[in-house]
């Protein structure tokens, strides 16, 4: 039995032809991406900014009321809750923000989580309090900041580490990706202003070692074929290895997007953003991958002696190729 090759083994597409409009398209998606977060902001959830979680199960009822309940919260004068299932489908967790005034008077915290409470148990019969936490404007601060480090510390680590294993050239254009990639999901979160939490800077990390992880393969592709074929161009070299290792970008890739389509549609809402944060991520990543990663290369002027000096050079496998070889 053949098997299925989503890439074939002959695969030999000019990426590098679309490189300048590639760059040019995820500039401008980028620098939108900027001006979006600092216009409309991001969502921040109370892990950032502060506030109430209420917990709460409705014993009487197979299912929680989260439409009626969103309804009631919100004619409280609180602002608008965040009301999602916690467990089982009559199990719910309301967040809500701090109100106006708390970090002066932290009794209006308090005051909230009473009147949230008290609503609850007078409308609906039966319905039980498993807890109120509270998450502090100061701690909020703190996290925000750590989770900021985090993200910044993440990069510039993964930057230095393909600096030492390849050649500085190749830092940069990793770095570069990252930062498209990351751009891009904060954009998208300020656009559809979904909540930003402590899961979202979880699915940032991970979209960092995912999109890491595809463009050091590609990478080492290219320092392989940079070493083999001492007379090749440098664009044709890599459009080769680009497609080279394209059979296990595409894979890797659907095989992720399938299972975090599953999280998207059949998954609880807690993890929505992380769902669609990664599923985000991993388009994005692999489109940097393939046209921003490589075509960096060509304007940092990477070439065969940015490996083996040309003195050095091994004369048995030679290649020589230019852009009508290549498509």
């Amino acid at each position: 039995m053949k098997l299925l090759k989503l890439v074939p083994d002959t695969t030999n597409i000019r990426f590098l032809k679309w490189r300048n409009i590639a760059i040019a398209i995820s500039i401008l998606l980028t620098i939108g991406s900027m001006v979006l977060v600092a216009q409309r902001g991001l969502n921040f959830g109370v892990d950032f900014v502060g506030g109430q979680m209420i917990r709460t199960t409705f014993t009487q009822s197979a299912e929680a009321p989260i439409s009626d309940l969103r309804e009631k919260v919100s004619d409280l004068g609180y602002g608008d809750p965040i009301i999602q299932r916690f467990g089982e489908a009559n199990e719910v967790s309301i967040r809500m923000k701090l109100p106006d005034g708390a970090s002066e008077t932290p009794d209006l915290a308090n005051q909230m989580a009473s009147e949230i409470t008290g609503m609850m148990q007078e409308t609906y019969p039966g319905v039980r309090i498993d807890g109120v936490d509270s998450v502090s404007g100061k701690v909020s601060a703190e996290l925000m900041s750590k989770g900021i480090w985090s993200l910044v510390g993440a990069m510039v680590a993964i930057a230095l580490y393909i600096w030492i294993r390849f050649e500085w050239q190749f830092g940069v254009g990793a770095l570069f990706a990252l930062f498209h990639d990351i751009a891009m999901t904060f954009g998208f979160f300020a656009l559809t202003q979904l909540e930003f939490d402590l899961n979202i800077v979880a699915a940032l990390l991970t979209i960092i070692g995912y999109s890491l992880n595809d463009t050091i393969v590609t990478y080492d592709r290219i320092r392989e074929n940079l070493m083999k074929y001492r007379k090749m161009e440098i664009i044709p070299l890599l459009d080769l290895s680009i497609n080279e290792t394209l059979a296990r970008t595409v894979m890797t890739s659907m095989t992720t997007i399938i299972a975090l389509s599953a999280l998207l549609i059949w998954g609880p809402d807690t993890i929505f953003g992380f769902a669609a944060a990664m599923t985000l991520g991993v388009v994005v990543g692999t489109y940097s991958t393939v046209f921003m990663a490589g075509p960096i290369l060509v304007w940092l002027k990477v070439g065969p002696d940015s490996f083996v000096p040309a003195d050095r050079a091994d004369k048995k496998a030679e290649r020589v190729g230019g852009p009508e070889e290549v498509g």
